[in-house]
């Protein structure tokens, strides 16, 4: 820290003489440059964008209703016409980009079963993506192959990679239209009582799940009604043959979690997705996500090879567990109660983190120094995705969102990466008059609210300048920690390692108007510095720099003018 008197006469020399760093100039709107310059990507400090494809946008209303889905449901919890072809036209819109986003994860698009259920909250179609009944087949409700294809591409043009959602735990759920799995396949009961491993892998997840045998290496045939359903479409030929090719090739008997496993990797031989989101690992035995790696990054290769101009970078294929109540500081292993298990073991680059959602009652620095910790340690080498709101969670951080911007604080500028849930830069609401369960959580967008409120563009442009600065400085997510003063709270980040030289200084709850912020080893004296908040340049003068704004945030980054 410096002396008080030294700092005073310090700042009226910036004010009379511009004499400790001059903090006149100021660039253009910093989200009103939409540039493509796409900045060094690492997984370990994405910002990354979780949506539910049937709840962001609708871009094609003719295929909202598919199958005779028009039974009358309980409130948020049929299909309300988000698609594929409405995310690629945000993506095109440039609003991925002007959110600081680099990776989209959405809920899963192959066929859901084609009738509902009711099982206590009311009817309930497949709107979730999670009640599959064709892996192999897109749900024509979400669109059509070549609307994926389209929406991959135009991603990647952008810089920004594809996550879709494996669910191989279960299949959709039993209905009028829609049959069991034969029991070589899957079991129906028990349900689980998650006491301890067993009665956590070895049972049906709810009632009414059909559980998929995945510890079976038993040889089993195609269910009767995919092979029905195939020959009546006109593709029964070719899919058996590439079925036959695959476990040729692999050497996998055609037990049930190797033929799940073969038709998700189409999705990345086909169009070229970045990465994968599993869907509840706990309930399947750990060696199975180990199988399932190596024939995605096998798939991934396959993939670069039949595609060398589509390559983005040698970014290797992304594996993201899903791990209920998981939390990353318990490290690298999951404790079932009898067995502690770890699922990092080459199978996931990252678990998703539940613990930053119930920090509330922590300062920033106590989960950033935390968290800091155990990634540059314990789990070096691999990181986690923290978010604040999720579709089935039902504690987000701030469930009344009542508190907008200290929401993306806390999650845009904590170690590791981050999931945005969709509409958290907006404070869509997530209490909903009528809804039962995780539907609360589930409203459709409010696209709305952007042009009709002015408090929610606010909220944006908030969301906005910390997602780019996250975005273009990898140092945020994957850099470490350091703590410079705690009131006001300025940190640093900086990359070490092997991972590519970036440094930042963030300061939080600074007084409005001229404010000094030191930057340590961050920047050496005599850089010209920019505030990624106020487009405002500084000049470093004896560790620190003056920047002179309305805001009481400042991101500084090395100007590259």
């Amino acid at each position: 820290m410096k002396d008080m008197t030294k700092l005073m006469i310090c700042a009226l020399a910036t004010l009379l003489l511009a004499g400790c760093g001059e903090s006149t100039k100021k660039d253009p709107d910093p989200i009103a440059e939409n540039t493509e310059e796409v900045a060094p990507f690492s997984w370990k400090a994405a910002n990354l964008y979780f949506l539910l494809t049937d709840r962001f946008n609708n871009g094609d209303p003719s295929n909202d209703v598919n199958y005779e889905r028009t039974n009358d449901s309980a409130v948020l919890r049929g299909f309300e016409g988000g698609d594929l072809k409405g995310i690629t036209q945000k993506i095109n819109e440039g609003y991925f980009t002007d959110l600081g986003i680099n990776a989209i994860w959405m809920t899963p698009v192959v066929e859901q079963v084609h009738d509902g259920t009711d099982e206590g909250t009311g009817y309930t179609y497949g709107y979730h993506g999670y009640w599959t009944k064709d892996w192999t087949a897109l749900d024509p409700n979400f669109g059509t192959r070549e609307d994926l294809a389209e929406l991959v591409e135009a991603a990647h043009s952008k810089g920004i990679r594809i996550l879709l959602d494996a669910v191989i735990n279960h299949t959709g759920p039993v209905t009028e239209m829609d049959t069991v799995w034969p029991e070589e396949w899957v079991r129906t009961s028990p349900k689980c009582e998650f006491q301890d491993y067993e009665s956590t892998v070895t049972c049906t997840l709810v009632e009414n799940l059909p559980d998929i045998k995945t510890e079976s290496n038993e040889a089993v045939e195609l269910p009767p009604q995919l092979v029905e359903k195939w020959k009546a479409e006109g593709r029964y030929e070719e899919e058996m043959a590439e079925l036959d090719a695959f476990f040729e090739k692999t050497g996998h008997p055609r037990a049930p979690r190797f033929y799940i496993m073969k038709w998700l990797s189409d999705y990345i031989t086909d169009f070229g997705i970045d990465g994968y989101r599993v869907d509840t690992v706990k309930h399947t035995e750990e060696y199975v996500w180990q199988e399932f790696k190596k024939v995605c990054v096998d798939a991934f290769a396959e993939w670069k090879q039949a595609n060398p101009d589509k390559v983005l970078d040698n970014t290797p294929f992304y594996m993201v567990g899903e791990i209920y109540f998981y939390d990353v500081l318990s490290g690298r292993y999951y404790d079932f109660g009898d067995r502690k298990v770890d699922y990092f073991v080459d199978s996931f680059d990252a678990l998703i983190n539940f613990n930053l959602r119930s920090s509330g009652d922590k300062t920033y620095e106590e989960v950033f120094s935390n968290y800091n910790s155990i990634l540059q340690n314990e789990l070096k080498g691999f990181s986690t995705l923290s978010y604040l709101t999720s579709h089935d969670d039902g504690s987000p951080f701030d469930k009344e969102r009542e508190k907008p911007f200290e929401t993306a604080n806390r999650l845009l500028l904590a170690p590791g990466a981050s999931q945005v849930y969709y509409g958290d830069e907006l404070a869509r609401p997530l209490i909903i008059e009528g809804t039962n369960g995780d539907a609360t959580l589930r409203s459709f967008m409010n696209w709305e609210d952007i042009e009709n409120n002015p408090e929610t563009k606010k909220i944006l442009e908030h969301w906005q300048k910390l997602g780019r600065f996250r975005r273009d400085h990898i140092a945020v997510g994957a850099g470490v920690h350091k703590m410079f003063t705690e009131t006001p709270y300025t940190f640093m980040r900086k990359t070490a390692d092997d991972m590519p030289e970036d440094a930042v200084v963030v300061g939080l709850g600074l007084a409005a108007g001229e404010k000094m912020v030191e930057v340590g080893e961050a920047f050496t004296d005599g850089t010209t510095i920019r505030d990624a908040y106020s487009g405002i340049t500084s000049e470093v003068k004896n560790g620190s720099v003056f920047i002179n704004s309305e805001y009481d945030i400042v991101l500084l980054e090395k100007s590259e003018d």
